[in-house]
């Protein structure tokens, strides 16, 4: 009888492990493998962005990202000061036709971009998107780092999680196998290899500092006043510790003598 009892609560032991398994196979093929933590050096709490990998970021997202993706809300005058000079992002700007108008005639007009103008979308509207995309619609990387579950990371992981189907999963023609992807199967292909973009700086363009630099940018564009923030919040901690310890120094040599002073009544003098 014992021995019959211990192989069913090993079978259902198994079982359960079995169940387990199943379940977080399912989880991951519904909502995506999760990305693990990388140490980014601006999250610390006095940390603040590095800027020359937000110029570096830039390149890539320019050169890689910019071809189907769209930052609708990011503006070239926004990189002044930040990763490029003045000067610099004026002739940035002027290398983009920008659609204008209506001018006197009432017809819409190209001239060269200007730095209060907005990066530009690829597509002229979505379905010119999805029809370049085999019928994905690319999403605008201005929000990217907020709109998705552990932002950062996840961004980061799916750019450098391609890799050939397990064996026993089948991706469709057209979609690329990445664990990290709702469904683990994604438009998009591999885009960032070795080499890919020669840095201004020199920096060693591979894979994974690519990847890092333009998460690092589409951080920054999702939350361009962080700095300002957390010097702002450093300033006012400083401030209310200040405040505490002169309310506590009052408190125990100034006003503690006063409240506790002993009025004495001679009524007889």
């Amino acid at each position: 009888m014992k021995g019959l009892r211990a192989v069913a609560l090993l079978g259902a032991g198994a079982t359960g492990l079995l169940g387990l398994a199943g379940l977080a196979h399912a989880d991951e093929a519904e909502h995506g493998l999760s990305a693990p933590d990388y140490p980014w050096p601006h999250n610390g709490i006095l940390s603040s962005y590095d800027h020359s990998s937000i110029r570096r970021g830039h390149q890539v997202f320019q050169q890689v990202c910019a071809a189907c993706h769209s930052a609708s809300l990011v503006a070239y005058r926004d990189l002044i000061g930040v990763a490029y000079t003045e000067d610099e992002v004026k002739v940035l700007a002027s290398e983009v036709e920008v659609q204008d108008g209506p001018n006197d005639e009432g017809e819409m007009y190209s001239r060269p971009g200007k730095p209060s103008d907005h990066f530009q979308n690829p597509y002229p509207n979505e379905n010119a998107a999805r029809f370049a995309n085999g019928g994905a619609y690319p999403p605008d990387l201005s929000l990217i780092t907020k709109a998705r579950h552990n932002g950062q990371n996840y961004v980061f992981a799916l750019l450098t999680g391609y890799r050939d189907p397990p064996a026993g999963v089948s991706v469709r023609e057209g979609l690329h196998y990445n664990p990290y992807f709702i469904g683990g199967a994604i438009a998009m292909p591999k885009m960032l290899t070795d080499g890919g973009v020669e840095y201004d700086d020199g920096t060693v363009a591979t894979e994974s500092q690519m990847a890092k630099d333009v998460v690092t940018f589409l951080s920054w564009a999702a939350e361009p006043e962080m700095d300002e923030r957390k010097l702002a919040g450093f300033k006012w901690i400083l401030v209310f510790t200040l405040a505490l310890f002169s309310a506590g120094y009052y408190k125990r040599w100034k006003w503690s003598p006063v409240k506790s002073r002993k009025l004495v009544l001679d009524v007889i003098n």
